[in-house]
């Protein structure tokens, strides 16, 4: 059986939800020296105090790469996947400004699972990052994982 096969009953599946992780301005500021993105939004506490939010942000681009930290446990594993790929992204959307000292979360959903060769299979996820205490959310993000196994 393929892993599209495996997968496909699972379509629509939540597979987890992370921990919560606080982005505090360290992480943002070592974001900023990594990418040079020294936008005064992400990194003058100052300036940003008086700004639209009330303090510093992180950046868009921040929520997006804690993906892989917030994957929501061990979902490969309990799929049966020998290995994976970053394959790209379909949907990012950033709905929520992420403060500094903010907790975030992801949820993830599988939504689908091609054939792409033999043992190849693209698999699409939903991630939905939540903010603690926000009704929206600070991220939707459809990622594409290419899969081997």
């Amino acid at each position: 059986m393929t892993i599209a096969e495996q997968l496909s009953p699972r379509l629509g599946e939540e597979l987890g939800v992370s921990d919560w992780l606080e982005v505090d301005q360290a992480r943002i500021d070592a974001f900023a020296a990594c990418t040079e993105d020294f936008q005064w939004i992400h990194v003058d506490r100052e300036r940003a105090a008086s700004g639209p939010f009330g303090g510093t942000i992180a950046h868009g681009f921040l929520t997006l790469s804690l993906l892989p930290k917030l994957n929501a446990g061990n979902w490969a594993a309990e799929l049966g996947l020998a290995a994976m790929l970053n394959y790209g992204l379909d949907r990012v959307r950033f709905l929520t400004p992420v403060r500094a000292g903010s907790r975030l979360r992801n949820r993830i959903k599988l939504l689908g699972a091609e054939p792409r060769g033999p043992g190849r299979t693209l698999i699409t996820f939903e991630n939905t990052m939540e903010i603690e205490g926000e009704e929206k959310p600070a991220m939707i993000a459809h990622t594409l994982v290419m899969a081997f196994g």
